[in-house]
């Protein structure tokens, strides 16, 4: 590559054909800017960790299982007396049990994993970009990565998605270290993270493989021969890895195992083949929370999860979360490509491993656009931090790649383009919050575009004053996303979809907001602090609230609050609204079920209760819904069967079971719909099911045994919320 000194990213002088550098050539601030990095990600990730209380309590439930049951432990149960899983594997569940094993149940205790994984892909991402690329280069990629606001929201939060980005980050790079000299170990530990990886959100592990295992395939420096043996090694790593638990799971008998949650046939690989796999592409998800691949208000094909389409991670709310760096990502992929494409094919040379980076990183962030994009299924804003170390990786290479080659007419040109570009998108995507900080979005307009003119000229003016120049563009660029971090940790995220950053209008990434996230379609858990509604996307229609989003005390207890009406929700105090038709069964009134997409709040009353003879009973309560029995788990520490599962669709139990539950003494409650807000029809596409509606979508189990409970039993308010004996027959 042709240099132009002085430079601030100098590519390693080492042995052709190897990415290494000796410590004598490592310059005297790369180990302290790599401590001040690695301290200041996990500085923005645990800061007021606890804020968020129990996060998602669907998972916060299945953690408080594991940590009382090795059963419960190893299959992912969603309450310790093993009736019914989550709806995915659970290793990503794994490190917060064994957390809440050692250190007691909270919210620290829970998310402090999820936090660390966030430092540890910061710095996998650094030792990746950096072994090509030096030092300042793995260091800007691994701010870019800190910084992008999804992440700071998930790695914050429990959900599965922390836990598959390390390992995806983890898959590259030992991709890239097999490539340099075609080395079989490394290779089949990129094996061994991908399957992993699927024991965390099972087949979205697979959507980088063909890019990688096509890139080993062509450029590998040895013999075809030997390169297609190594992937066949790498495919074997990854069976065993991924696939140890999947026949542990499906030899075992049934009848002594949790039936496993979001399928319709008791068994995973229905979960992974479907609702989890092929149904998230098309959008035929049986007993999903858009009813099963039914057209919905986003249209363009992406039914009642916004419209598809090659700018949708571009569009409304989506853009704030993923998308601030991702056209200079596109642009210094092509300009990476063009200057390294002289190499080559084999990766032996400095050139060739540095278009292998390019390769890798960027074949893993299209193929991975091309996905979110154009999925049918279930989608959520907080999917796309899967894409953020690949951008970031990008950023920091072609930044890399064009300074060193600045000397040019055509890079210096680019870059200073990238940078201008990158400001004018800044301004757009700070610009769709309203009222958000105007002052910082013509900050960065202006000076960006200031810094991009300035920029070719820089070096002229000396050494001191082009570093000044060059700081000034990072931090232009910087700007915004950092600004949406910064209310991304301020604020409190609870609920099962959650988004980063403050309020947009315009959100269409599916019904994104539902709960727990300002932007998106909207609904309650965007008015936990007031605001005024907008036009959603809700299904069944409805508007749902734009306000700032707000939290869920520790103890997973919902804030009071009231209901929507008809089709328009207004934020009221504290409370949560309802979400258009069927609103105030997601609102969550005093005392009773949350709802589907959060929790229920529980009052001391309803603890007492489930507490009481406790381990007296396999299972404290039933209630319909794993949200709903989540919360009431978690406030009484004892086990509390959610019938039917997340959506309260699952035929699990069936009426037979129960009954046979209740005649054996094995569940002491059923937990009933509030009496302060009662339940309501409608709620979701297909019917709802939840807050003691009328079944979950996709069957009518939940409505059965509601049903022949409230026939059969005595029933007693209990802090707000109806409680049903099971030991106290009215006949």
């Amino acid at each position: 590559m042709t240099t132009a000194a002085p430079s601030l990213f100098p590519v390693p002088e080492a042995r052709a054909g190897t990415g290494r550098r000796a410590a004598a050539d490592r310059p005297r601030w790369e180990l302290p800017a790599l401590a001040g990095l690695l301290i200041a990600t996990a500085a923005l990730l645990l800061w007021d960790l606890g804020s968020s209380g129990y996060a998602n309590s669907f998972y916060s439930a299945a953690v408080q299982a594991g940590s009382e049951s090795w059963k419960a432990f190893f299959f992912g149960s969603s309450d310790a007396g093993n009736s019914i899983t989550v709806d995915k594997p659970p290793a990503a569940l794994w490190p917060m049990m064994l957390s809440v094993r050692l250190f007691g149940l909270g919210a620290w205790q829970i998310l402090v994993p999820q936090a660390l994984m966030g430092v540890a892909t910061t710095g996998v991402l650094y030792a990746a970009v950096r072994r090509q690329f030096g030092p300042a280069a793995g260091l800007l990629s691994g701010a870019a990565f800190a910084l992008t606001p999804v992440a700071a929201l998930m790695f914050r939060f429990n959900n599965p998605d922390a836990l598959l980005t390390l390992l995806l980050t983890v898959t590259v790079y030992c991709v890239l270290r097999a490539l340099d000299g075609a080395r079989t170990q490394w290779l089949v530990w990129a094996g061994v993270a991908v399957g992993f990886a699927f024991l965390t959100k099972t087949l979205q592990a697979f959507v980088i493989l063909p890019p990688l295992a096509l890139l080993y395939a062509v450029c590998a420096p040895t013999r075809l021969r030997k390169r297609l043996g190594q992937l066949l090694l790498a495919g074997l790593a990854m069976v065993v890895a991924g696939g140890w638990w999947v026949a542990v799971v499906e030899l075992w008998p049934a009848s002594s195992r949790p039936y496993i949650g979001g399928s319709q046939n008791n068994s995973f690989l229905e979960l992974t083949l479907g609702y989890n796999g092929l149904g998230r592409i098309n959008g035929n998800e049986t007993g999903s929370v858009g009813g099963g691949g039914r057209g919905g208000a986003g249209g363009g094909g992406g039914g009642g999860w916004g419209e598809t389409g090659i700018d949708r991670l571009f569009s409304g709310n989506i853009g704030g979360q993923i998308a601030w760096l991702l056209p200079a990502a596109l642009v210094l992929l092509v300009a990476g490509l063009v200057i390294t494409w002289r190499a080559r094919r084999a990766t032996d040379s400095l050139e060739g491993m540095a278009r292998a980076a390019f390769l890798a990183w960027g074949g893993s962030m299209l193929i991975t656009v091309a996905v979110f994009s154009y999925m049918q299924g279930i989608f959520h804003e907080y999917y796309t931090v899967a894409l953020a170390p690949f951008v970031a990786a990008l950023i920091g290479m072609g930044v890399a790649v064009l300074w060193e080659e600045r000397g040019g007419k055509a890079a210096a040109l680019t870059l200073s383009g990238t940078l201008a570009l990158t400001a004018v998108w800044s301004y757009v995507l700070l610009g769709r919050a309203t009222g958000y900080l105007p002052w910082l979005r013509w900050a960065v307009l202006v000076g960006g575009l200031l810094v991009a003119v300035a920029l070719p000229f820089a070096a002229r003016a000396g050494r001191r004053a082009l570093q000044a120049t060059a700081a000034l563009g990072v931090a232009a660029a910087l700007a915004g996303p950092f600004s949406y971090c910064l209310t991304t940790v301020s604020t409190a995220h609870t609920g099962s979809i959650v988004t980063a950053g403050p309020a947009v209008a315009g959100g269409r990434g599916g019904p994104g907001g539902m709960m727990g996230g300002p932007g998106g379609f909207g609904g309650p858990g965007e008015m936990l602090q007031g605001g005024q509604g907008r036009q959603g996307g809700m299904p069944n229609g409805g508007r749902a609230g734009a306000g700032q989003q707000g939290g869920m005390p520790p103890q997973g207890a919902m804030p009071q609050g009231g209901m929507a009406q008809g089709g328009t929700s207004q934020g009221q105090g504290q409370g949560g609204a309802g979400a258009g038709r069927g609103g105030e069964r997601f609102g969550g009134g005093q005392g009773g079920p949350g709802g589907l997409l959060n929790g229920a709040r529980v009052s001391a009353e309803a603890k007492k209760a489930l507490t009481t003879d406790a381990d007296e009973y396999t299972w404290a309560a039933a209630a319909i819904g794993a949200q709903n029995a989540a919360s009431y788990q978690l406030a009484s520490e004892a086990p509390v069967m959610p019938i039917g599962g997340f959506n309260g669709s699952d035929p699990s139990p069936t009426l037979e079971q129960f009954q046979k539950y209740v005649r054996d003494g094995k569940i002491h409650w059923f937990i009933g719909q509030s009496t302060t807000t009662g339940g309501a029809e409608g709620g979701m596409p297909g019917g709802g099911g939840q807050g003691g509606g009328r079944g979950g979508p996709g069957g009518g189990t939940s409505t059965d045994i509601e049903t022949w409970v409230k026939a059969t039993f005595k029933a007693s308010t209990v802090g707000g919320a109806t409680f049903y004996d099971l030991t106290a027959p009215t006949a």
